[in-house]
């Protein structure tokens, strides 16, 4: 027998943090992913691009557990997670954001990060009856915690704000602080760069790369801005019809025909 053999549900590639291996969702007759197989390196700054209806976002979903595959397997750092609920998932070291951002709009910036930390002491009333020292301490670290994070993408100015008052930029930036406060291994981003103007875009581009570089996060970006994607990116991955049809450097896919042709639409050749 070989000892070397790989063990069932282990990613074989010590180098590689998410690993889809053939995975497929169907919706009734449609297949959004099609036995899509792709790794992402750990510590990297990954691009998963391709044309509207790719199956990118539902990719997503699938990797967070807002879907579950009706085929093949998702591991992250060699573990087997599909089929595992989101809260599961975060508590891996799993976050992402959105689209469209989802922040708590009746709640101040400096709210929406304090909500995040789960399993607080505080949430038990019995907690705040027989132990509420215990109580105090630990919602002073994770409001200490949040105002750092605050600090780190520049919205400390703005804490006491209501988040459904900030701008579309200052809201991608918000869903970035939320998923800091979860101390994550690695991020998916949703179109980060989608209704955020160059001055915030440049920020959100800054703290991105100061993450992976101090923190060693790894990021998977969606996006459709190529200028952004070769900005930001080692890798970029491009999905078509529902699975993956080319992997290389920014400069490689810009130039690759198959992408050209599909994400493209052939004008450019």
């Amino acid at each position: 027998m070989n000892e070397s053999a790989a063990t069932p549900g282990q990613d074989t590639s010590p180098d590689h943090i998410i690993t889809v291996e053939s995975v497929t969702k169907s919706f009734g007759g449609v297949r959004a992913v099609d036995r899509c197989s792709l790794a992402v390196v750990n510590g990297s700054i990954t691009g998963l691009i391709g044309p509207n209806g790719a199956g990118k976002t539902t990719l997503f979903n699938l990797i967070t557990g807002f879907l579950r595959p009706t085929s093949g397997r998702i591991l992250f750092d060699g573990e087997r997670i599909d089929g595992l609920p989101p809260h599961q998932i975060v508590r891996k070291g799993i976050v992402r954001t959105f689209q469209i951002p989802r922040e708590l709009k009746s709640m101040t910036v400096l709210e929406n990060l304090m909500l995040v930390p789960s399993n607080q002491a505080g949430e038990k009333i019995w907690n705040s009856w027989f132990f509420p020292f215990r109580v105090s301490a630990e919602e002073s670290q994770i409001f200490n915690k949040a105002e750092e994070v605050l600090e780190f993408v520049n919205l400390i100015q703005l804490r006491d704000e209501f988040a459904a008052n900030l701008s579309g930029g200052q809201k991608k930036l918000l869903e970035l602080a939320r998923a800091l406060m979860s101390n994550p291994r690695a991020i998916l981003l949703d179109e980060p760069g989608a209704g955020v103007n160059r001055v915030l875009m440049g920020k959100l581009v800054t703290d991105i790369e100061r993450l992976r570089r101090d923190l060693g996060i790894t990021f998977f970006v969606i996006e459709h801005d190529m200028d952004l994607i070769a900005r930001l990116c080692d890798e970029v991955i491009v999905m078509s019809e529902g699975s993956k049809l080319a992997q290389g450097t920014p400069a490689e896919v810009r130039t690759n025909e198959e992408v050209l042709e599909a994400y493209l639409g052939g004008q450019y050749r």
